[in-house]
């Protein structure tokens, strides 16, 4: 007997009873006389059409839609799963537990885990124990327990623990303490697909599987659409079967939206807040400068300026909240400034030494606290008062994030290399090397992946967990300029980064090549952000005194300035 595909004709078979309980009969040439009427042949198919009848059965036993179930199995002579397995659902599903241990043993021979059945007895048992519970029946359930569960040695910590579910004084009671969804057709079919596990597909179907399949393929078409940055994942109904997924180009940050032209000099730095709400901006001009974002529009329009930062701004720290910047300027700036951009205070202006060089800093993710250093040797942390609470003394920050998912602090330092500090017991780790300075780095939300702009050789991705170097994107112009990349776009499936040539590059984090270089700028591109909230819009600030808005083509509006243009690769 074939557990899978089409019965045999030449003889009795499992299948035959089968068909007969579904009210068909085979006869002996090969065909099957539906209650009476005039027989149909079977058609011979191949391994392949006979997994997809099996699937299409599925979905439309799932759908509810059974009579058009039974008139495809009637038709193509598939059967949907082996019969006994057919039997344990059936059995399950009606809460007839000894026929269903019955249907168990029957499979026994078709189980490849070891102890397989065993387990399956046991989950079964378990499914009945808590049902008897529930129904009151503490008799029944106790002799379940111990003359059932308990002679097949497997688990004895679960039996300890299902004992304990005695205790509870109410049906409510006892699903909240044993988190479970009480007796009912979703706990059983839950059960149902747990037992499925230890059988083999070709006897019993893993639940959904056609539907698995399908999302396997969208998820697979995503993955190669170079462009793929909307949020279908969240919305099933925006996702058409009929035809391969391909986003447009049109969807993607490849546009001009907006040219920001407020500052007067070189652009060093632009970062959004982590709520996506705010932009800020800062340049050798000496002005930070605080910008609104409608989220809906996509409109950027100037706040509040902040002024006289004597070295210019050279770097942006925004706290987790939004509410506070901290600005950094460049190697020979020894201050940094922490504003309160709803009220437009100067918190502080912190100086430790007439001799620091405080060009980076990191929130912590308490809101309260940061940390800052430079390359002369400064590594502190501090309140958000300024006040300074540790050191750490030799080390020379080139750049530092604090690391999403720990307590350490990740500095790059003038070593070429990225260690990891914990200035709460003071022990540090090595993390990465490289053979060349890094000039900036970044990680992703998840704390996962490091992105590096190398002098000399570019953009570099690290896994920080397996700490390799995963990927080095091509195309973008790095000398021994400071230049910011991000992550971002959907999932920050995305890599975004300035070049010394004047162009933004964007990267899919899988690929080498870049999808699009975007043009606009005329001297080098400094720094890009990625919007946290809005998967669209991208912002470039530049050396020529501008920033840039990028956006899909639907956001562009008339006379927002010059334009600039994207080139595909």
């Amino acid at each position: 007997m074939q557990a899978n595909g089409c019965p045999q004709h030449n003889g009795e078979s499992e299948e035959a009873t089968t068909s007969q309980q579904n009210g068909l009969c085979p006869a002996n040439n090969g065909e099957i006389v539906e209650n009476g009427n005039k027989p149909t042949a079977f058609k011979a198919l191949s391994q392949t059409d006979q997994d997809i009848v099996r699937l299409i059965g599925q979905h439309l036993r799932g759908l509810g839609l059974h009579q058009t179930a039974e008139q495809l199995i009637a038709e193509s002579g598939c059967t949907l799963e082996h019969p006994s397995a057919a039997r344990l659902r059936a059995y399950i599903m009606e809460g007839n537990w000894e026929k269903a241990e019955h249907a168990i043993a029957e499979l026994k021979d078709m189980v490849d885990a070891a102890m397989g059945t065993v387990k399956m007895r046991f989950l079964l048992l378990e499914q009945k124990y808590l049902e008897f519970l529930e129904d009151g029946r503490t008799m029944e359930a106790i002799n379940c327990l111990r003359h059932q569960m308990t002679p097949l040695k497997y688990n004895t910590e679960r039996v300890h623990t299902l004992t304990t579910y005695m205790m509870s004084s109410s049906p409510e009671g006892l699903r909240e303490m044993s988190n479970w969804e009480g007796k009912g057709v979703e706990s059983r079919q839950k059960l149902v697909e747990k037992l499925q596990t230890f059988l083999p597909p070709s006897v019993m179907l893993p639940p959904r599987r056609l539907l698995t399949l399908l999302n396997q393929a969208i998820d697979q078409q995503q993955a190669r659409c170079p462009f793929h940055n909307t949020c279908l994942d969240n919305d099933p109904t925006a996702i058409c079967l009929l035809n391969d997924h391909q986003c447009s180009k049109d969807q993607f940050p490849c546009y001009t939206t907006q040219v920001l032209n407020e500052h007067c000099d070189e652009v060093w730095f632009c970062k959004f807040s982590p709520d996506g709400t705010k932009l800020a901006t800062g340049s050798k001009d000496g002005t930070l400068i605080v910008w609104d974002v409608d989220l809906d529009t996509h409109e950027i329009r100037i706040s509040k300026s902040f002024e006289n930062h004597s070295y210019g701004v050279a770097f942006i720290a925004w706290s987790p909240d939004s509410t506070h910047v901290i600005a950094c300027g460049p190697d020979d700036c020894a201050e940094l400034w922490i504003w309160n951009v709803i009220t437009g205070e100067l918190r502080q202006k912190v100086s430790q030494s007439p001799e620091d060089s405080l060009t980076s800093a990191a929130w912590q993710p308490d809101n309260r606290r940061f940390i800052t250093g430079g390359t002369r040797g400064q590594f502190y942390m501090c309140d958000i008062d300024g006040t300074m609470q540790d050191s750490w003394e030799g080390v020379r920050v080139q750049c530092l994030v604090c690391a999403p998912d720990s307590s350490l602090v990740l500095a790059a330092d003038t070593h070429h290399r990225i260690r990891g500090y914990n200035f709460e017991n003071m022990t540090d780790v090595p993390i990465l090397q490289e053979e060349h300075p890094i000039m900036s780095f970044t990680v992703n939300d998840e704390g996962r992946l490091a992105l590096l702009n190398v002098a000399t050789q570019g953009v570099h991705l690290w896994d920080l967990k397996d700490r390799v170097l995963v990927r080095k994107f091509q195309g973008v112009t790095q000398g021994y300029y400071t230049i910011f990349s991000c992550f971002g776009g959907l999932n920050q499936d995305f890599v975004a980064s300035g070049s010394e040539d004047h162009k933004v590059y964007i990267w899919n984090c899988k690929r080498d090549m870049p999808v699009v270089m975007l043009e606009g700028h005329s001297h080098t591109v400094n720094c890009v952000h990625w919007n946290p909230k809005l998967p669209s819009m991208l912002v470039s600030a530049s050396d020529d005194g501008t920033v840039r808005v990028w956006g899909p083509l639907s956001k562009v509006r008339q006379g927002d300035g010059e334009s600039g243009r994207s080139t595909p690769v």
